[in-house]
């Protein structure tokens, strides 16, 4: 669903019943009545109408700001991170937002906080990840023994008594 086909349509058709019915002679409270709305609305509908033509009716979704970057850049951003992190200096294989900011800074000269860079991301249909920092010295024996041994040792509560208790 495009966003000229929204569910939001069906606003823009009562804005054009009201000003049909207003043409078939129908009283500005009658047709708040039969549309379920305000008479204060169906005025400004009507004056929109008078003034604008049936035109002034449509839906005029809010413009917000201009994107930073073009669709083709938008579009070329997949390829840019297809290469990897590492490609660009960074150690590891993992793009986070802060690093997706620096490279399209690089290559696109474009600033984008990292904050709104996961958006951007969606956009493309790609997704960030979180690096896992692991310690160097890091011994994987001696964690999987710690698990299997030690942790469940430390968990075991003694025995509950099945007597009466005194309480």
């Amino acid at each position: 669903m495009n966003k000229q086909n929204t569910p939001l349509d069906w606003l823009e058709g009562r804005r054009k019943r009201a000003w049909e019915l207003k043409q078939q002679g129908w009283k500005q409270q009658d047709i708040a009545a039969a549309l379920g709305v305000t008479k204060g609305a169906v005025s400004q509908w009507l004056r929109r109408a008078r003034e604008g033509g049936v035109e002034a009716l449509r839906r005029h979704p809010p413009p917000g700001p201009t994107p930073k970057l073009t669709a083709e850049q938008l579009a070329r951003l997949p390829d840019l991170l297809a290469p990897g992190a590492e490609a660009y200096g960074y150690r590891g294989q993992v793009w986070t937002t802060k690093r997706v900011a620096e490279v399209i800074w690089r290559t696109l000269g474009v600033s984008y906080h990292p904050g709104h860079v996961s958006r951007l991301l969606r956009s493309v249909r790609l997704s960030v990840q979180e690096p896992i920092e692991r310690a160097t010295q890091r011994d994987e024996q001696a964690i999987t023994a710690w698990q299997t041994e030690g942790w469940p040792a430390l968990k075991k509560r003694p025995p509950r008594k099945s007597g009466p208790s005194s309480g």
